[in-house]
């Protein structure tokens, strides 16, 4: 039995999606805030659960059955760690055997990434839970960079605090790939995968993709991070996302993100999609 905690998100609902073309759908079991948001999946035969990261005894009947689990980060960026392990422990005591988990690129003290310190405990607390466990290390989305194109689109500079450090961007549905393959398959077992994209992406081949998707001339902007951070507030962006997001330029530009690996490939048998055409996709038509 495989289950997948936050399938109603999109990278859940992605991973869910891939794993029902694999397997009996019987053999699956979905949980999330709202359970109803799955059913859709339930009437293709997926086992739909309600789950709370805040109550282990509910997260331990959810779990019930499973033997493999996708435990997808919850968005409490800063304050996920207790729910995460709340998470494992329900696991444990479920009898799960294994637990894959959906983590950062290097997530060590140096990274100055926010969201490094609740990665870096879950992973410390699943491998000292007793469970078999797989690492899946997503580097930062692909899509994600569509908005900054645009902008940039727009006003004709694209402002960055990367500096010269680049980014092995990648899809959330190479993601999804990815996990589903670790979930179908065997002896993935206490491994630790950096699923990137295929190519490690400068601010300057950033500044490219935007003249060639524009047709016109685009500026670079290099600013350091309080400069930046100023500019997303500008632009409207809650505190938290402000945070999150000039951190991971920050990181990007320390060369924490820049790895390229195999693992999508190795995975899945197909190559990961580059940077510019998940761009192009994602930009208005």
């Amino acid at each position: 039995m495989i289950g997948i905690t936050g399938a109603s998100g999109s990278l859940g609902r992605a991973t869910a999606e891939a794993v029902l073309r694999t397997v009996d759908p019987h053999r699956v079991v979905l949980t999330a805030r709202r359970p109803e948001a799955l059913a859709d999946l339930a009437e293709r035969g997926a086992h739909v659960r309600p789950a709370d990261f805040e109550d282990v005894r509910g997260l331990t009947a959810a779990f019930e059955g499973v033997e493999k689990l996708l435990l997808i980060s919850t968005d409490r960026v800063g304050a996920r760690l207790e729910q995460h392990r709340a998470a494992l422990a329900g696991a444990a005591a479920a009898g799960v055997a294994h637990v894959v988990y959906t983590s950062v690129p290097e997530p060590v003290p140096g990274n100055p990434a926010s969201v490094v310190p609740d990665h870096a405990g879950t992973e410390r607390s699943l491998r000292e839970s007793g469970l078999r466990w797989t690492m899946l290390r997503n580097h930062l989305y692909a899509h994600l960079q569509a908005s900054a194109i645009a902008g940039a689109l727009v006003s004709g500079r694209l402002v960055t605090n990367h500096g010269t450090g680049a980014a092995a961007y990648v899809t959330r549905e190479d993601c999804a790939a990815a996990a589903a393959a670790v979930l179908t398959q065997e002896g993935h077992e206490d491994r630790v995968y950096d699923i990137s994209g295929p190519e490690a992406v400068s601010a300057e081949d950033l500044l490219a993709l935007a003249r060639e998707l524009g047709g016109h001339e685009v500026e670079l902007v290099a600013v350091d991070d309080e400069t930046f951070a100023e500019g997303l507030r500008a632009a409207g962006l809650p505190e938290a996302a402000v945070r999150l997001v000039t951190s991971f330029g920050a990181s990007t530009r320390e060369g924490y993100l820049a790895a390229v690996s195999s693992a999508v490939t190795d995975l899945t048998g197909r190559r990961p999609t580059p940077l510019a055409e998940a761009v192009r996709a994602a930009l208005p038509r």
